[in-house]
């Protein structure tokens, strides 16, 4: 068997074949040509027999390593012209558009990219960090479905942090496929209102049908255009659907203008950062879910400043033994009392036996606990808000003033989660992940390369290794 015929079954790359290898000190080098005689826009699927020119040199890709040495891939290309795009070297069918490796490689470094660290997949790959990112955007936009915000009903909405400095991911689930569906960077009312400007792109403005002589218009006016909902209600207003234009006999509405945040039944999300009032504007519709956890996370946090507080005086009176003993108390409070050691029981009883605001703020966090026990209905959930609402308001403690005002606030989105079963655990699961994995790569040096990330990781796409395609 000929080295040529060899090398072409060995790398088994779509759509050329081996016109020479050169074996290198540390590399081995394989010319190839393509077998099409069409070049193809790398950019869009135009293809032409007509070429711009030629290339006097030779482009090179990176492929897959031969034991210990480096595989490279070389082509003499050309360039068309394509009426959308310009001019452009001709694409090839192995590698991706703008990479300077073979998609078997990217996919390679992609893989390892969800599996280990970036120091590990640098090393391995001989390859550096920003090139790790940059191959980790380029194979997220190919393999992202395009479908992934169809048949959305239930969401989640929460944000991630990825970097120092306030730096923030708004990530939306899927309840039900259990996915990480669309992400960006940022967070807030404007992070959200980009993901229902992606739900729900405007329509393109529609042309002007030309205008048939006077001869042959009707004699009758034709019937009303049908007015097609576009927005984030299911019953669209007079006048409010899209700029109607006469429906032809055979004729069907295209499926793509109708809104799909008017699917939309429920979204679940903290109580903070501006996401309701996105979701109250474009999807009036969808039940706002307040997620339990969120309220019982609050509880703790207005107990440790009253705890904090309290410490404050006790250093400020000058007791110093006192004060530190009760700074040792932290845990016992703030833990479940389910999961104190025997040592923090004891504190925790202690504290008790004093009595004083540090222990009334104990039992009202403990109250909150308490309301979202499992086997409660809505309708006693809601007695039990009341009874706390009522408490709060008369605790003289001002964390806890401020709770009540946040619950009274959020009241219809808490009952909603024990109504509709839905909570943000998920998606709260999928934020430590995506915390472990940005922890694991050690940062990123832009926001598309982490978001791409975990959308490999925890999306609805899932990166396969070279030989998992080839035998697949």
């Amino acid at each position: 068997m000929r080295v040529c015929t060899a090398f072409c079954r060995l790398l088994d790359l779509p759509g050329v074949w081996v016109r020479s290898v050169r074996f290198e000190p540390d590399r081995v080098v394989v010319t190839v040509a393509l077998r099409r005689r069409c070049l193809q826009c790398p950019k869009c699927s135009y293809s032409t027999r007509d070429r711009e020119n030629k290339q006097h040199h030779d482009s090179v890709w990176r492929g897959l390593d031969l034991g210990r040495w480096r595989l490279e891939v070389h082509a003499r290309l050309r360039r068309l012209r394509c009426p959308v795009h310009g001019v452009h070297v001709e694409g090839v069918p192995f590698a991706r558009d703008g990479a300077r490796f073979t998609g078997d490689f990217e996919n390679l470094v992609a893989w390892l990219a969800t599996k280990t660290d970036k120091t590990a997949t640098c090393r391995l790959a001989r390859i550096d960090w920003k090139t790790v990112g940059r191959i980790i955007e380029r194979v997220g936009e190919d393999l992202l479905p395009e479908e992934r915000l169809k048949d959305l009903f239930e969401i989640s909405i929460d944000e991630v942090a990825w970097r120092k400095g306030q730096k923030y991911l708004t990530l939306i689930g899927d309840h039900r496929r259990g996915r990480v569906v669309w992400g960006c960077d940022g967070k807030g009312k404007a992070a959200a209102d980009e993901f229902f400007a992606e739900l729900d792109p405007p329509p393109s403005e529609p042309r002007e049908p030309a205008r048939e002589p006077a001869a042959r218009e009707p004699r009758y006016p034709p019937e009303p255009g049908i007015m097609v909902p576009f927005g984030p209600c299911p019953t669209v207003p007079a006048g409010a659907g899209v700029v109607g234009a006469w429906l032809q006999a055979g004729v069907e509405i295209e499926p793509a203008l109708f809104a799909r945040a008017s699917k939309l039944r429920a979204v679940s999300m903290d109580m903070t950062g501006g996401y309701a009032a996105s979701v109250r504007a474009h999807a009036p519709q969808a039940t706002i879910v307040i997620d339990n956890y969120h309220v019982v996370a609050l509880a703790t946090k207005a107990l440790d400043e009253v705890r904090r507080e309290y410490w404050n005086e006790l250093r400020q009176a000058g007791d110093q033994h006192a004060s530190k003993q009760f700074k040792d108390s932290r845990w016992a409070l703030l833990k479940n009392p389910e999961d104190l050691t025997e040592r923090q029981a004891t504190t925790l009883a202690a504290l008790h036996a004093a009595g004083g605001k540090v222990p009334r703020a104990w039992s009202m966090k403990e109250m909150v606990r308490a309301i979202f026990a499992p086997d409660l209905s809505v309708q006693t959930v809601s007695e039990l808000i009341d009874r706390l609402l009522a408490r709060l308001s008369r605790s003289r403690l001002k964390p806890f003033i401020r709770l009540g005002r946040t619950i009274r606030k959020h009241r219809q989105g808490i009952l909603a989660a024990r109504r509709l079963n839905l909570s943000n655990a998920r998606a709260e699961a999928l934020n430590n992940k995506v915390k472990l994995i940005v922890r694991r790569a050690y940062g990123f040096h832009s926001a598309n390369a982490a978001l791409t990330l975990v959308h490999l990781t925890c999306g609805l796409v899932t990166p396969k290794l070279p030989h998992e395609q080839a035998f697949a």
